[in-house]
């Protein structure tokens, strides 16, 4: 099969297009997948074996930046595919480059899992089981297990990275178009400070919010790193303008959060690793950045009547302060930290901490947190499995400091677990590109020799 070349500016173009066409005939968004998905997995197969590697990073990275819109549209074959998919192709990307030793780590991670299984297998009907722990609970995990054990020690080039941020932003562009067109105005739908479905395409706002922040970053990349002129300059800055616009009006803070956290992150990183002659540069663009930003807010907060700003204030439409910031997550976190310790050894098993809450309280809601649910569910097997989430990425960055995405990536991952939980693939993935060698040179995607990885 032959390469389709289109230049980013093409891409937008038809990404765009795609939006509008999906809106107008959601079915479609099936065969959008399902047409990408066949693409890349045909080139992987023909690709030479230097070439794999990338292009399975690439075709990752387009399916976490279309999840949500695919959930969206109905273009889902099973509400998972996508995951199970980013699965499958990190399975075919290291049938083909194999297994750093290094990344020992990740596979004791996979293994601390099935005692938790096991036992809520024993505790749960079998239909539940397969259900909630296979489909829901499972998927993340392993996503993120497979996710970094393929890019432990995998060097890339900087354009490579453009490849890769590309294959993220480009549907999360046909998403914002789509949101555009399902809510043109947000002031027909607003009902209050509370997150907001109807301007979220319908769909949950968190996880909009999360998907749509990414895009925000990875825009962010783009425009500082990837705009060659002025015209891709513009061209970024417009797209993060009408991202962020998209994103600040779900109302769901937690995504947006993270990617100011993420983007400064960045900056820094970027910033410190830079000559005198790009620092200047960077300022100059920060500048304009900051006030693209202000622009954006000021848009928002007219076009929600000010209610945006309350909901960051952390007040209710009638500008009265609300006493927990959380929602009430913070005492979902509680109670299944309560949890571990009344179960410290097994925990109650995958899957079986709502259950159990609504057994005990009678509170159907989920914290939506994965590391106290790990801990909750997972006993002492959870406290290992979070040491290696934790510590394994800084140590290998001790090793490697040469991926100046590297606190970018791990803080996406650790924020968006600890208000989304593992809902949508992108963290588990982001998490595995926090392990990848960034370098100068171009065509550069090699596994390091089996001596050097010791």
């Amino acid at each position: 099969m032959g390469k389709l070349n289109f230049s980013y500016f093409q891409l937008v173009i038809i990404h765009i297009l795609l939006g509008i066409i999906i809106f107008l005939f959601e079915p479609l968004s099936k065969y959008y997948f399902l047409g990408v998905a066949a693409y890349f997995f045909i080139r992987i197969i023909q690709a030479s074996k230097e070439e794999k590697p990338l292009l399975v990073l690439i075709i990752c990275s387009f399916i976490i930046g279309c999840e949500v819109f695919l959930r969206m549209t109905g273009g889902n074959l099973l509400y998972e595919i996508s995951k199970y998919s980013v699965i499958s192709f990190l399975l075919l990307g290291i049938f083909y480059t194999g297994i750093s030793r290094k990344s020992i780590s990740y596979i004791i991670y996979a293994l601390l899992l099935i005692p938790g299984i096991i036992f809520a297998a024993t505790n749960l009907d079998y239909n539940l089981v397969f259900r909630k722990i296979i489909a829901f609970n499972l998927s993340g995990p392993v996503c993120l297990a497979l996710a970094a054990i393929f890019c432990y020690n995998l060097k890339v080039s900087v354009q490579d990275m453009n490849k890769i941020t590309q294959a993220i932003i480009l549907p999360i562009i046909s998403n914002t178009i789509y949101l555009f067109l399902y809510n043109p105005n947000i002031k027909d739908v607003l009902s209050g400070t509370q997150s907001n479905f109807e301007a979220s395409g319908g769909f949950g706002p968190n996880q909009v919010a999360t998907i749509l922040g990414l895009g925000m970053f990875i825009l962010v990349i783009r425009f500082f790193v990837y705009s060659r002129n002025i015209f891709y300059q513009i061209l970024n800055l417009s797209l993060l303008a009408l991202v962020s616009y998209r994103a600040i009006i779900t109302f769901s803070r937690g995504g947006v959060l993270t990617a100011l956290i993420i983007i400064m992150t960045f900056l820094f990183f970027y910033f410190i690793s830079s000559n005198s002659k790009r620092r200047l540069r960077i300022l100059k663009s920060v500048f304009i950045v900051m006030l693209l930003a202000i622009g954006v807010w000021i848009f928002s907060s007219i076009q929600t009547l000010g209610f945006i700003d309350k909901r960051y204030a952390n007040q209710d439409a009638a500008g009265r302060s609300k006493e927990d910031i959380t929602t009430g997550r913070v005492n979902l976190v509680s109670y299944e930290f309560e949890e571990f310790f009344n179960n410290p050894f097994l925990g109650v098993g995958v899957g079986r901490i709502k259950q159990v809450r609504y057994e005990k309280s009678g509170i159907k809601a989920a914290s939506h947190n994965e590391m106290s649910r790990l801990l909750s569910e997972h006993g002492m097997f959870g406290v290992v499995a979070l040491f290696i989430l934790l510590f394994s990425p800084l140590l290998f960055r001790l090793r490697n400091n040469r991926n100046y995405l590297f606190y970018s990536f791990y803080l996406f991952w650790f924020l968006t677990i600890n208000h989304s939980s593992m809902r949508i693939a992108a963290p588990a993935f982001i998490y595995g590109l926090c392990l990848l060698i960034i370098i100068d040179e171009k065509n550069s995607l090699l596994r390091q020799q089996v001596i050097q990885k010791g």
